[in-house]
């Protein structure tokens, strides 16, 4: 049985120069010999991931895409000093070990960090792993301690004061989600204007307490120990991090939890296995995380909504590539069923909401 994430062939038009970087990396980290192999792990939409084998050591470059220039090479950035910071303090996160703004290497900066070989789960369990239902309901509840153990790291304590700025930042991400919905609507989409105010007039202060937030905790996001497969190793992409409202963290995380009750046409567009036999609940993932910080959430539904709001705006933006002939992967074409699904969820959180 293998059921480990696994690279594959670098995708067309997203080729690195293999002379220049292993030229690169071993002159900048030591004990690297042997010769270089390039694969690309084929998943998400955003920056790009390589799997680097140097001889018989492991490395994960990661870079901007292709075409995108300065605001995206901050973002190289700002990956690469959470992963300074955190690294000591929350060992899920895995080890950086070469950062460069150098565009003579590849053209934009890069990072290269310590590979996690493990289990990454997606829509469907990796043939040959099963998991019962008690072992489902313990998964799940590892997967939000570890982002509660995020949440109550000290941030200023390992230099991350400045890294955001948690004060607004409720207001912020329902304004500007909210604009980015607007600029990227296409005339086939729902116009979500009356989510979008519901969202304005039904939203907290911020948190009194801020914290580090990864913005895209999930079970594809996460590593498993190959040998316990309960057991989380590693978490992954922090490109979108800061420091802001630990619920709003949450409640983006618990945007993607299909639950095995909901609608079929909510099913269909489920991502990951949060409808497996045993799965907690999106309630009782909010209970348990209530638990943990030792005081009640009074309603977690503006939380719900946004986090739901989030994934179709999201999703939306993909789309508006795909109308506009920006690309031609057909993987994009059906993504505006998923926003129009997600229009009507959204528009029964509200009317079933007490806030």
């Amino acid at each position: 049985m293998n059921v480990m994430d696994k690279p594959t062939t670098v995708r067309q038009g997203e080729e690195l120069d293999l002379k220049a970087v292993e030229r690169f990396l071993k002159d900048n980290i030591a004990g690297l010999s042997g010769a270089l192999v390039v694969e690309q792990f084929p998943s998400g939409f955003s920056n790009l991931t390589y799997l680097i084998r140097v001889g018989d050591k492991e490395l994960v470059l990661r870079r901007p895409p292709f075409g995108r220039k300065a605001k995206t090479a901050h973002d190289m950035g700002r990956e690469n000093r959470i992963l300074t910071a955190l690294n000591p303090v929350f060992p899920y996160c895995p080890k950086p070990l070469l950062y460069t703004e150098d565009e003579k290497v590849m053209g934009c900066p890069f990072y290269v960090m310590e590979r996690i070989p493990g289990i990454i789960l997606r829509k469907e369990l990796p043939k040959g792993l099963t998991l019962s239902p008690d072992e489902m309901r313990k998964l799940c509840e590892n997967l939000l301690d570890v982002q509660y153990k995020l949440h109550s790291i000290d941030y200023k304590s390992i230099g991350l004061e400045g890294f955001g700025k948690p004060e607004g930042y409720v207001m912020r991400q329902v304004q500007g989600w909210s604009e980015r919905y607007r600029a990227a609507r296409t005339p086939d989409a729902p116009d979500f204007e009356d989510v979008m105010q519901w969202l304005g007039d039904k939203m907290p202060p911020d948190s009194p307490r801020h914290a580090i937030i990864h913005n895209d905790y999930k079970f594809d996001n996460v590593v498993l120990n190959p040998d316990n497969p309960l057991e989380i190793i590693g978490v992954l992409d922090w490109e979108m991090a800061t420091i802001g409202d630990p619920l709003m963290d949450l409640g983006s995380s618990l945007g993607y939890w299909v639950q095995n009750d909901d609608p079929r046409e909510v099913q269909a567009i489920g991502m990951l296995p949060t409808n497996l036999p045993g799965a907690l609940t999106r309630q009782e993932m909010v209970r348990r995380y209530a638990a943990k910080a030792g005081h009640a959430i009074d309603s977690f539904d503006f939380y719900l909504c946004f986090g739901v709001f989030r994934i179709a705006v999201i999703l939306q933006q993909i789309y508006y590539r795909f109308y506009h002939g920006q690309t031609q992967d057909q993987r994009f074409k059906m993504l505006i069923f998923g926003v129009h699904i997600i229009d009507g969820m959204t528009k029964k959180m509200i009317e079933q909401s007490e806030l």
